[in-house]
């Protein structure tokens, strides 16, 4: 179904639009139809081992054509009648190779053994249990002493008494030289004893004399602390003495400026405050402050009302002069027209 283009309109903004009628799918099939090369009969390779389109060996020495390079049509045209060829002999083999006929009706081909040698075939394997008992292990025997074997020829001789040994001639140099060492040895202990012996009492004298010295070192090294905190003692005193006389120096300077100072302020100090008000008489000071301020506020009462009745007696002297003047003024015209 063809689409009908619907009239374009340009947006008032200029932009172009477009717009077309909607239209159904076109009805097309599941698969995919074979091409034309495989309706020739080109069979589809299953194992890429033996796709005839998969390089197989070395490649550097291959001519491989650029990507934008076109083929060679007499190239192609060759190699598709070669495949066609192939394809076509392969057809007349399968035709010609002898087929077994069909099966009598009632009747079906099996399979059967063609080899030399015939076996039975089953699907089950026989199979048989075999036992077998070994013997019980038994103790090692004790291995036999070796004894080599005699080589060469037995020998004897005969020594009679005295021929080799004579103990009391034999052994007179070894008790000599038993007997010198042993002294020997007890000199050398009896030497060693007696220079440890010396060496304790040189030690003793020594330890004496070092335990002397350290108990003269130690009345030393105690006489020097007393000493030490004796005068360390006495510094501390001289000190506090020094302090307590510097104090007691400026206690008295302190004290002797107060003198001074406060000589000529109590009296000061006493005229301001008389002259503030914090020292009065009580009597002048309840007058002052009970007294005259309500004498004050009787007399001030007082002249106000003196001061309200003489603004009252001189309203009425200026009323009563007013009107004596007004007929006074009317009097004057009646007494020319009289005359």
């Amino acid at each position: 179904m063809t689409s009908v283009l619907q009239p374009q309109k340009e947006a008032p903004n200029g932009t172009y639009t477009f717009a077309s009628r909607p239209r159904p799918v076109q009805n097309r099939t599941k698969y995919r139809e074979p091409t034309a090369e495989q309706s020739d009969g080109q069979s589809n390779y299953g194992n890429i081992m033996y796709d005839r389109r998969v390089v197989r060996g070395n490649t550097y020495a291959q001519h491989i054509l650029p990507v934008a390079a076109q083929p060679d049509p007499i190239e192609v045209q060759r190699q598709l009648e070669s495949r066609r060829r192939s394809v076509a002999r392969k057809r007349a083999m399968e035709q010609f190779r002898p087929r077994t006929p069909e099966a009598l009706e009632g009747r079906k081909h099996i399979d059967v053994q063609t080899e030399l040698y015939l076996e039975e075939l089953n699907d089950r394997v026989e199979d048989t249990s075999v036992e077998c008992q070994t013997d019980a292990f038994l103790d090692k025997p004790a291995t036999p002493l070796f004894i080599p074997a005699k080589s060469g020829k037995d020998v004897a001789t005969q020594i009679e008494e005295g021929e080799l040994f004579d103990f009391d001639m034999e052994v007179r140099p070894v008790l000599e030289v038993l007997v010198g060492k042993t002294v020997e040895q007890a000199l050398l202990e009896v030497m060693e004893e007696e220079e440890l012996a010396s060496l304790r009492a040189q030690q003793r004298a020594f330890e004496e004399l070092r335990n002397a010295e350290l108990v003269e070192v130690q009345r030393l090294e105690e006489q020097e602390r007393r000493h030490r905190e004796e005068k360390e003692r006495r510094i501390t005193q001289q000190r506090e003495v020094l302090k307590k006389e510097m104090e007691t120096a400026d206690k008295i300077a302190a004290r002797t400026f107060a003198q001074h100072y406060l000589a000529d302020l109590l009296p000061s100090v006493y005229t301001t405050l008389r002259e503030h008000g914090y020292f009065y008489d009580p009597v002048e000071r309840d007058i002052e402050t009970g007294f005259l301020p309500w004498l004050m506020a009787h007399v001030v009462n007082t002249l106000e009302k003196r001061y309200v009745a003489r603004a009252v007696l001189d309203m009425l002297i200026h009323d009563v002069t007013q009107k004596r003047l007004e007929l006074f003024q009317q009097m004057q015209p009646h007494d020319h027209s009289s005359q």
